[in-house]
């Protein structure tokens, strides 16, 4: 029987799922997870795959690791918590030799033919995860790759970055920021002066139709008082009411 689970590494805890799943198999859950944790610990912080194959007629187990999902990897070279809730915005700028730790880590998992679309993928992953890469949109550093600006790095594997260069990363980052920034504040204001115009013909017609309908009380008004004043007019004035006509003989 084997067993997928995905947890953090080093932090795998026990749960009604799991506890369902072995209880009738009679496997001693609280070592398979010190076993899990035990061998999770280098990926602490992060989810990571685990395998857990057992034999139900020995109730023995052995547990075996995937690498983590590629945007877990990149998430920890960043050290970010998680990605970026809204797709426009850019939370970290990733080096080239970054993505080429990531690759060595995970190529044995892609259905790519090269080191090289191996880069290429994790560049890509990028993307979804409001990450830039090389100061550029993932995109962007894919037709720089394609173009061979990076080949030497990748043919090397050069994985470490350089403190003057980890500097002109966050540069980079900053400056993509202050413009998104301004662009999301134009974007803002141009928003609120259409509402704004849109909202002064309601305004206006709200007010004509306040206007008509204090015009129609006030009509309303005079009919009710000259109804009293009409009625008036019509009523026989006292000590004057025609006198019957006088019988003929």
């Amino acid at each position: 029987m084997q067993l997928k689970l995905l947890v953090e590494g080093g932090n795998a805890k026990p749960g009604p799922s799991l506890s369902q799943q072995l209880g009738p198999l009679g496997i001693n859950l609280g070592k398979l997870i010190a076993d899990v944790n035990k061998a999770s610990e280098k990926y602490k912080g992060i989810k990571v795959p685990v395998i857990v194959e057992i034999d139900p007629v020995t109730k023995t187990f052995t547990v075996s690791l995937k690498t983590p999902p590629t945007s877990e990897l990149i998430k920890k070279e960043l050290a970010l918590a998680k990605g970026a809730a809204d797709s426009k915005a850019k939370i970290g700028n990733f080096a080239i030799e970054q993505a080429i730790k990531v690759a060595k880590a995970k190529q044995e998992d892609m259905l790519v033919n090269s080191f090289k679309e191996a880069v290429k993928n994790v560049v890509g992953t990028c993307t979804s995860l409001g990450v830039l890469v090389e100061g550029k949109e993932p995109k962007e550093t894919i037709k720089d790759i394609n173009a061979g600006k990076y080949d030497s790095l990748i043919s090397k594997q050069i994985t470490e970055v350089s403190a003057e260069k980890a500097q002109i990363l966050e540069k980079q980052l900053a400056e993509v920021k202050a413009i998104l920034e301004k662009r999301k504040k134009a974007e803002e204001a141009a928003k609120a002066a259409e509402e704004a115009k849109a909202k002064k013909p309601a305004e206006a017609e709200k007010a004509e139709a306040g206007k008509e309908a204090e015009e129609g009380k006030a009509a309303e008004g005079k009919v009710a008082k000259a109804a009293p004043e009409a009625e008036k007019a019509k009523a026989p004035v006292k000590g004057k009411e025609a006198k019957p006509e006088a019988k003929k003989k």
